[in-house]
């Protein structure tokens, strides 16, 4: 009798258990953790912040670099890696990953020089160039001077510094560089990481505004956000169409519109040197990266920048990333439809 009863009682537990099975299975996440690039964070931070006290699900998002993000979401440790630079369609596919926009910015070469600290310097691809690939190292080189006339330019070496971890942002730059030099496009080329002919490294957006903010006479490349947080001088550029720009929104927007941004492509594209009249020519998207493994978990990932992308538009302005048009963005939810994530 003793016996019966035990084995019976077992039958009770593991029915039980069985219910509670399907119920786990579509319980909420209250706990989502991401790592990648340090061009979005201060957003990514700002939207996470947002949403815990909405929603109570915490969103803890790592700045570690692109190519930390990309490798986190392959190992899949992570729920989601986040990249500058965009993994072309077919490496999306073998990897067996998804791809996605969220914003767009720009990045911007700044300066420390403190004789001219209320004047923007112009430069355009050809001295960006020379400066990086050390063709170019005294401030008052004549090539800086012909687009400075009447400038007063320091006789001062210049000191490069560049991203010394895998980044997204020297992506973005190093893309933008292989387009306006034919130099740096047969010896060096683009990616989150190159051999600098030049320089001296530093880790994350960070890293580069905090080098540049107190070394004097020296250039680095960052997104705008940390150029002004820093208050950073960033120069002016001589675009594709021979115009000087600033990196005002405007400017930002019109790269856009030459993006393409195709759900096909799982949304590869580059923003850089665009040809339109008033375009910033160094703008680039951050990108989300989900693993197709994670089905579930990548359902929450997307409830979170679903509800960015309809109500952290004004954060995003106020910290001067351009919100992607209406139209990609249903693009993008048509691509979670897709996926059945969304």
């Amino acid at each position: 009798m003793k016996k019966i009863i035990w084995v019976l009682s077992l039958f009770i537990i593991f029915g039980i258990y069985a219910c509670k099975k399907p119920s786990e299975k579509t319980e909420v996440k209250k706990f989502l953790n991401g790592a990648g690039a340090s061009f979005p964070y201060p957003l990514y931070a700002n939207w996470a912040n947002e949403y815990y006290k909405l929603t109570g699900v915490k969103i803890n998002y790592q700045s570690i670099g692109s190519g930390g993000g990309i490798r986190q979401i392959i190992e899949k440790t992570v729920d989601f890696g986040a990249s500058d630079m965009p993994l072309k369609p077919e490496e999306v596919e073998s990897k067996k990953l998804l791809q996605f926009p969220t914003v767009v910015g720009a990045v911007v070469p700044v300066v420390n020089l403190p004789e001219l600290k209320n004047f923007y310097l112009t430069l355009d691809g050809e001295t960006l160039c020379g400066i990086y690939s050390g063709k170019i190292t005294k401030w008052n080189d004549p090539k800086i001077k012909a687009l400075n006339p009447g400038i007063e330019l320091p006789d001062k070496s210049i000191t490069s510094i560049y991203r010394a971890d895998a980044s997204g942002t020297t992506a973005i730059f190093t893309k933008y560089l292989t387009e306006v030099c034919k130099f740096w496009k047969d010896k060096i080329g683009y990616g989150t990481a190159v051999n600098w002919p030049v320089g001296i490294g530093a880790k994350g957006n960070e890293g580069v505004a905090n080098y540049v903010k107190r070394t004097p006479y020296t250039i680095g490349y960052v997104e705008i956000v940390y150029a002004i947080q820093n208050k950073l001088s960033y120069v002016k550029l001589k675009n594709q169409s021979g115009n000087v720009v600033e990196p005002k929104e405007e400017n930002i927007k019109e790269a856009i519109l030459y993006g393409g941004f195709e759900p096909s492509k799982h949304f590869y594209t580059w923003l850089t040197n665009t040809p339109g009249k008033s375009a910033w020519p160094i703008v680039g998207a951050t990108y989300i990266l989900l693993s197709k493994d994670k089905e579930e978990t990548n359902k929450e990932v997307v409830k979170f920048f679903d509800w960015a992308f309809r109500e952290g538009e004004k954060i995003a302005e106020e910290l001067t990333y351009t919100p992607l048009p209406d139209e990609i963005k249903e693009k993008i939810r048509n691509y979670w439809k897709k996926y059945k994530i969304y």
